[in-house]
């Protein structure tokens, strides 16, 4: 990747990092709400609607940007 806008001061290698690490961030955040919302309606037997939406909204957005990138690239 070449950006000649932005010179040495931000390389590929800070590009790469930040991308992996928000990727890594996006799965842990949907992992933690998928199993709070499991926590909270196994232990105690509350259907908690807003940890359910947030977590199967992170995955859904994840997959279809998997795919997107799969069939564009």
């Amino acid at each position: 990747m070449n950006l000649p806008f932005l010179g040495k001061v931000i390389d590929e290698r800070f590009l790469r990092h930040r991308l992996q690490s928000t990727s890594i961030a996006g799965m842990v955040g949907g992992a933690t709400a998928l199993l709070l919302f499991a926590y909270r309606y196994y232990i105690e037997h509350i259907f908690s609607r807003d940890l359910l939406v947030v977590g199967v909204a992170m995955v859904v957005v994840k997959l279809a940007l998997m795919a997107w990138y799969h069939f564009t690239d």
